[in-house]
């Protein structure tokens, strides 16, 4: 079933409205191709990113990353933090909405400093 912009997956629904838009656009694009409906979305999203908003180099970056008694968001190699939570599942529902509300690039690192994943390229 194609998607409009009443009805889309509930994963685009932080997506500033123009990307939502172009992502829908796409999605139906590559599921009338018979791409997995998982892959569309991922796709159409990081597609509507860069058709729209251009080069990711021009995004601004956050980190999620754990201090000593808490774990915080960072705008990258800023000192100040965003947010913070007790746990690391707490942070990133706040941290998700609003990188992308901002438009943003963001990094996962685990407890021990390691990256663990990037969101929102």
């Amino acid at each position: 079933m194609p998607w409009s912009k009443n009805d889309y997956p509930a994963s685009m629904k932080n997506l500033e409205p123009d990307v939502r838009e172009k992502a829908i656009e796409i999605a139906n694009a590559l599921l009338r191709d018979d791409t997995d409906e998982g892959r569309a979305i991922a796709i159409a999203t990081a597609q509507a990113r860069k058709a729209v908003n251009g080069d990711d180099n021009d995004r601004p970056r956050y980190e999620v990353k754990a201090r000593e008694e808490d774990w915080v968001l960072l705008k990258e190699n800023g000192e100040r933090a965003i947010f913070s939570e007790e746990t690391k599942d707490a942070l990133l529902e706040k941290a998700k909405p609003y990188v992308n509300d901002h438009n943003g690039i963001l990094s996962i690192y685990q407890e021990d400093g390691d990256l663990d994943s990037t969101l929102y390229e």
